[in-house]
């Protein structure tokens, strides 16, 4: 009886030792080796008015968002391990959405303002543009901002395009939703001129099948992009500015900014602004 129940105790370690070899090996690879699970991406909602190329716009084929700001989010979250979904929006409507948290983020080539920071934070910056003045190219009487007087210029909604036309003794500026329909308007005649971001409306010069736009004069600003985010969630902005020093530093940053822009960018971009 006693030896019956000792072979008996012996059968149950042994099967309590297969069951925990079996457990482990669906743990092990083909070589025998653990396996390391791959952490869990986090999600990442980021604002943006795609509807401004080159830095956002959608592809009409493929209905995918395309533009230099795209490469840029989506090479932080390769870096940073962040699933990141863009939610398009009217750019007037970007900064409300941050301030209730509607978004997590938001890049749709913002400039950093003092006014902006005190709603929003942002991240180091990623871009060098400036103000610029578009024109039919049959127009001989606007050659640069010292000619806008008393003019009507198109703008796009709550931009610093549309502050620097503000500022024009005179004017009668017109804000529209997208940049595409103020340059729909000038087109049309509607607007004498349009004030945008230069690289925006090179772009749209670039590829006016017309050829009547043109852009006249010096650029009339110097401002940097940021990448926008809430003012409490202070973690995501660490982990952007991380990220995109990385990518300065291996070179991904500057592959990104010639495709799109065909030359290399700034020595001192991302980073911040240098002294005047």
């Amino acid at each position: 009886m006693k030896k019956a129940i000792k072979l008996l105790l012996v059968g149950l370690v042994v099967a309590a030792l297969a069951i925990t070899a079996a457990g482990c090996g669906g743990s092990k690879d083909t070589a025998g080796e653990n396996k390391t699970e791959p952490a869990a991406k986090k999600k990442v909602v980021l604002g943006s008015d795609t509807a401004y190329a080159p830095f956002e716009s959608q592809d009409p084929q493929s209905g995918k968002f395309v533009g230099f700001d795209i490469d840029l989010v989506n090479a932080i979250a390769e870096t940073a391990n962040l699933d990141i979904e863009i939610r398009s929006m009217n750019f007037d409507g970007i900064i409300p959405a941050l301030e209730t948290a509607s978004v997590d983020g938001a890049i749709s080539a913002m400039t950093i303002t003092d006014e902006r920071k005190k709603a929003v934070n942002f991240s180091l910056p990623y871009y060098l543009s400036g103000q610029s003045v578009a024109v039919k190219t049959d127009n001989k009487d606007i050659k640069g901002f010292d000619d806008l007087k008393g003019k009507k210029l198109g703008v796009q909604i709550s931009t610093t395009g549309a502050e620097e036309a503000r500022k024009v003794p005179n004017a009668k500026v017109t804000d529209y939703n997208t940049i595409n329909e103020a340059f729909l308007a000038l087109k049309s005649g509607a607007v004498d001129a349009v004030v945008n971001d230069f690289p925006v409306s090179a772009y749209f010069v670039k590829n006016n099948t017309a050829k009547d736009v043109m852009i006249v004069g010096d650029l009339k600003t110097s401002e940097h992009y940021g990448i926008a985010f809430p003012k409490k969630n202070t973690e995501l902005k660490d982990t952007f500015d991380k990220a995109l020093k990385t990518l300065k530093e291996n070179g991904k940053y500057a592959e990104i900014y010639k495709k799109w822009f065909g030359a290399d960018p700034p020595a001192y971009l991302p980073g911040e602004p240098p002294a005047k």
